[in-house]
């Protein structure tokens, strides 16, 4: 179905006709329409074109406004002080936009009018490594963003760029060599089962490290062995590499993302390219030889010294950086992978890095006027101490052990309901993870991105305030107002006059496809989180002053308001979902 036309968008066209018909002369002024809390909009315009005509701007606002005429759309336009037209829409025109939106299964919201391929690169864990607090934000971020770009129209490609190789693995494959039944475990092995085989031979395997001169010296032989491709070393570090995933991908389900095997594609995948990466930034004159090393220079980057700092593309002994396989999988993406927009959704602290790493590729012609690079930087998870995230014993936290945490928080919060809604066992404990993960996930995406923000469980389960649960609370209560409504069905009746509470909700509804859209183009999950506590606050409010289900209102005001909750209901749960939260039917 096509996309249904905003209530801004009609009143932007009306006006736009009132002025080319009022002041020819103005060629297609904007009207620059906007919401507004004195009016339902506000045009501010006018000040501008009387200041390029020369005229009153009063007196042009009047012309316009005179020029628009009896209609169904426009119910009252008041000149304001110097100029401005405040500007209140019908009843009809609200009911009308409402249910144009509902007939359709995206709520009437667009799709991008050129669509594009974006490439995204987000959740990055290490090989070997337990996932902690640090990896949340990429992970619940890189995920938003996917689902409300693929929503968008955009053709988004994953891509988790994993930390799989590096001289550790020289130590780990030794040390597996020696001792091989290390990782052995029955099939169906759990994701904690294998962390834990992993943490325990990447502890035995540093110790060795740090106390044998000879073990060491062997490991250092067999990274060797490992970059030169060597058969029974690549195997062995493959079982390193499929250990891993079997931990990743629990954690991934135990924060309700979908992660795919052919989206996980890490540093190793860029391997062959790196050497011809150099070649081309050396022959191209973009890269430079300093010192042994292959580096790029920049006017505008410099230490503390004063002196310029290099991003190192080759070290001087022929080992490569982050920045060759940065750059390599730049040129995949672009060449290969067809990307006209590259997303890396990566802590704040590496922009640097990405800053540099992005202009380098600019130098070379893989990014241009046809495909931007953007960084999603965002910040650090902080305790309620306002410092990093920490346990007692000053360790970097157990991503695992925060989202276990969370689960059991809120069911014990759904429990204290149960009931009151009679819920089964099973709704408990889903409904305990839904709210638990939802509880995180939007902490995290209520916060814009670039900011730190402190993770507090007791407040991110709290039924009041601005939390998932409270928006699932709000879905959870409009299910149940559709259940009670027995045979009577939403319908909804333009020729009925709104409530003021009435006309907030249904002027909030109307913009959930100017919102997403502004959010899918900046890249502000975080937005959306605000449109969507605001659209459950209206609900409240209009379920506090008009009653839904009473006997003593007529049909159609009844049926007019379940049609109002009811797209109510089906805009927080595709808002929701786009954030990656469950909305229960029963809370």
């Amino acid at each position: 179905m096509a996309s249904v036309p905003s209530l801004a968008s009609t009143v932007q066209q009306r006006l736009a006709d009132a002025l080319a018909a009022a002041l020819p002369e103005a060629g297609s002024a904007d009207p620059l329409l906007r919401r507004s809390d004195r009016a339902d909009f506000q045009a501010n315009g006018i000040l501008a074109l009387a200041k390029r005509l020369k005229g009153n701007p009063r007196e042009l606002a009047t012309k316009v406004v005179e020029a628009i005429g009896a209609n169904d759309v426009l119910k009252d336009i008041e000149v304001s002080g110097p100029g401005f037209l405040n500007i209140t829409v019908t009843d009809k025109a609200i009911i009308e936009t409402l249910a144009a939106r509902a007939a359709d299964t995206r709520l009437g919201v667009p799709t991008a009018a050129e669509p594009g391929t974006t490439v995204i690169d987000y959740a990055q864990p290490n090989v070997a490594k337990e996932m902690h607090v640090g990896h949340l934000r990429s992970a619940v971020i890189g995920d938003a963003m996917v689902r409300i770009l693929e929503f968008s129209g955009e053709r988004v490609v994953r891509r988790h760029h994993i930390g799989d190789w590096g001289t550790q693995f020289g130590m780990l494959i030794q040390y597996l060599i020696e001792h091989p039944h290390e990782l052995d475990h029955k099939d169906g092995a759990s994701g904690e089962e294998a962390m834990s085989n992993l943490n325990r031979l990447y502890k035995a395997a540093r110790a060795l490290f740090d106390s044998d001169e000879e073990f060491k010296a062997r490991s250092r032989d067999r990274v060797v062995a490992l970059q030169s491709g060597d058969e029974e070393t690549l195997a062995l570090w493959q079982k390193f590499v499929d250990e891993s995933k079997i931990y990743f991908y629990s954690v991934f389900d135990k924060l309700d993302m979908e992660i795919r095997d052919p989206d996980v594609v890490g540093e190793s995948g860029y391997n062959d390219m790196l050497d011809e990466t150099c070649r081309i930034l050396e022959e191209s004159g973009v890269a430079v030889r300093s010192e042994g090393a292959l580096c790029v220079f920049f006017d505008d980057v410099k230490g503390p010294d004063g002196n310029p700092v290099p991003l190192i593309v080759r070290k001087s002994n022929g080992g490569y950086g982050y920045a060759a396989t940065d750059l390599s999988a730049i040129r995949d993406r672009v060449q290969n992978l067809d990307a006209s927009t590259l997303l890396y959704v990566v802590d704040a602290r590496q922009s640097l890095h990405f800053k540099m790493v992005f202009e380098t590729a600019r130098r070379a012609g893989w990014l241009g006027d046809k495909v931007k690079a953007v960084q999603l930087a965002f910040g650090t998870v902080l305790g309620k101490d306002g410092k990093p995230f920490k346990t007692r014993e000053g360790e970097t936290v157990r991503l695992v052990d925060l989202l276990d945490e969370a689960i059991d928080r809120a069911t014990a919060v759904v429990a204290e309901k149960r009931e009151k809604v009679g819920l089964t066992d099973q709704e408990v404990a889903d409904n305990g993870r839904y709210v638990g993960i939802g509880a995180v996930k939007y902490a995290d995406l209520s916060t814009s991105a670039v900011r730190d923000y402190k993770f507090d469980l007791d407040q991110m389960v709290s039924l009041n305030g601005d939390t998932s649960v409270y928006l699932q609370y709000a879905y959870a209560r409009i299910q149940s107002i559709k259940r009670n409504a027995g045979d009577r069905r939403p319908v909804a009746h333009p020729e009925l006059e709104l409530a003021p509470a009435e006309r907030a909700l249904g002027l909030h509804l109307d913009q959930f496809g100017e919102v997403l859209a502004e959010v899918a183009s900046a890249y502000e999950p975080h937005k959306l989180a605000a449109y969507l506590y605001q659209l459950a606050s209206h609900l409240t409010t209009f379920y506090d002053q008009c009653q839904v289900l009473s006997d003593d209102n007529p049909a159609e005001l009844v049926e007019n308001r379940l049609f109002l909750v009811d797209l109510t209901g089906r805009t927080l749960h595709q808002g929701m979902a786009l954030l990656g939260i469950r909305t229960p039917e029963r809370l």
